[in-house]
């Protein structure tokens, strides 16, 4: 009954329009104290507790570090380099937008920066060169979702902070699902541009190659960095956010020098908004968990279900359709946040791996980004295209369609997820 109260109770509240985070507070606070007899000063101290976290540190460091790569011309040497690699191919530009996509993915750990930092610049291209424009806004937008796929990813860190599942093993189990998910999204649009027999590039010399490699190495050696860092055990994955952060700076200002002194406060500002927003419902959802714990609510629902004698198959199932329902209300942090304490006992008291289960919400959250009403790569997309969302989500139903593909693999194939963490952890 009381579970039943707080989940209409904050429908109510995210139907006025209010912002999940405002909406999954007055949820709390209100249930605390009309329904409960919890002291006011509990709930100060799970505030402050709540976020006393060394891993969250990670989450305004990979912001910044995104923020300097996208205003620091790191996308479009990135391009360039993918462009000479599979530009000759059927639909040249749009593989080289998959493939850049995948590389900024590996530095940025954030979707919407993704797509603006790529699609702001392959996108008027791609147009240029006689692409229709919905095929371009299609590439982009769901290619744009490897970027919380590939490691380093905000999204994997909200999960391990909510579960306490290790970062570093979710960074590795990200790593082979994000190449094969790149792979299956270029394949779509390979085949999608033989088909309508969209444009070519001329094939690049190995020269030429090498040049735009050279030109984007100081980008790509920031996946080194972080990657290498933490596998090496040189740093955690936090102080490997704050290398990145650190490293993104130096070379958008002082090594590409597209970033001018001047305008680094205005992204520090930016970042500091971004952070201070997930920070906040990151807070709030840490306390409806609180709430929910208190309540013994994940405890009865893991008891439920297995009452129901749902076997680990079907389980997967009901939370593949749970995480795309909730995608088309909640942008990813909120449901990573709000849905994970509740589903996660229920994943270990069925014996799913935790690493496993983190990869599938992920892969689901990607999805979500992708389709209306809430999908934030839409969004981002449609402010860079100039197409409505209708439009937009009419133009990526074949990269969609593959995404769910693909998110059947992940659910029922846990070594795709576990292979390397455990090749690396073992």
């Amino acid at each position: 009954m009381n579970a039943l109260i707080i989940f209409v109770l904050l429908l109510a509240l995210m139907l006025t329009g209010m912002p999940i985070s405002i909406s999954l507070g007055l949820t709390v606070l209100t249930f605390l104290f009309t329904m409960t007899e919890v002291p006011i000063d509990t709930v100060a101290l799970k505030l402050f507790t709540g976020i006393e976290k060394f891993e969250i540190m990670a989450i305004p460091f990979f912001i910044l570090a995104g923020n300097f790569l996208t205003h620091g011309g790191v996308a479009r040497r990135m391009i360039n380099f993918a462009s000479s690699m599979v530009g000759h191919w059927h639909g040249g530009l749009a593989l080289a937008g998959v493939l850049a996509c995948a590389l900024f993915a590996a530095v940025s750990g954030s979707s919407p920066a993704t797509v603006v930092a790529i699609g702001s610049i392959i996108l008027p291209a791609m147009v240029r060169q006689g692409y229709p424009k919905s095929f371009g806004a299609g590439v982009i937008t769901t290619s744009g979702a490897l970027g919380i796929l590939i490691p380093p990813s905000i999204v994997m860190v909200m999960y391990s902070v909510t579960t306490n599942t290790s970062v570093g093993k979710l960074f590795m189990a990200g790593v082979v699902p994000g190449i094969m998910l790149a792979f299956f999204l270029g394949l779509t649009t390979w085949w999608l541009a033989r088909k309508h027999n969209y444009p070519r590039m001329p094939k690049a010399s190995w020269g030429e190659r090498w040049n735009t490699f050279r030109k984007s190495a100081w980008g790509l050696l920031l996946i080194v960095i972080v990657m290498g860092g933490i596998y090496s055990g040189a740093f955690t994955p936090t102080e490997a956010a704050a290398m990145a952060a650190v490293y993104a700076f130096f070379i958008a200002v002082f090594v590409y020098k597209d970033l001018k002194l001047k305008q680094v406060g205005k992204v520090l500002l930016d970042s500091a908004a971004m952070s201070a927003m997930l920070l906040y419902i990151i807070t709030n959802a840490i306390l409806f968990s609180f709430l929910m714990t208190s309540e013994n609510i994940p405890q009865a629902m893991a008891e439920w279900i297995t009452g129901q004698g749902l076997g680990v198959v079907t389980f997967l199932l009901v939370v593949n359709i749970l995480l795309l329902l909730a995608g088309n209300v909640m942008e990813p942090s909120s449901i990573v946040l709000i849905m994970a304490p509740i589903l996660f006992p229920v994943a270990m008291k069925l014996g799913i791996d935790p690493v496993h289960f983190g990869i599938l919400i992920v892969v689901n959250m990607e999805v979500g980004m992708c389709h209306p009403p809430v999908g934030l790569n839409l969004y981002v997309a449609s402010g860079i295209t100039k197409m409505g969302i209708t439009e937009l989500t009419v133009a990526v139903w074949p990269w969609l369609l593959t995404m769910l593909g693909f998110l059947i693999l992940v659910t029922y194939i846990p070594q795709i997820s576990l292979w390397l963490p455990n090749l690396i952890y073992s």
